[in-house]
């Protein structure tokens, strides 16, 4: 899980969902692609309201978040 505001991975510091946050995300959710992608989405638009309270200027960008928290989910 994300430590929360920052969105980072509590085993490896790095960006949640890191690859191995990923892997076991896509073990726990591996009989509904549907319900981890509307999962993910809400993580994306939690994340973006932390982000940008965090650092506002100049922000998160959209279209880095979409890739790291939903773009991943509809690859088999």
């Amino acid at each position: 899980m994300a430590i929360r505001p920052l969105w980072l991975c509590r085993v490896c510091a790095g960006p949640w969902p890191c690859q191995p946050a990923r892997l076991l995300l896509l073990l726990e959710y591996r009989r509904d692609r549907v319900a981890l992608s509307i999962y993910m989405a809400t993580c994306l638009f939690d994340a973006a309201a932390d982000l940008l309270r965090l650092n506002p200027d100049p922000g998160p960008r959209p279209d880095e978040l979409f890739h790291r928290f939903v773009a991943w989910t509809r690859h088999t």
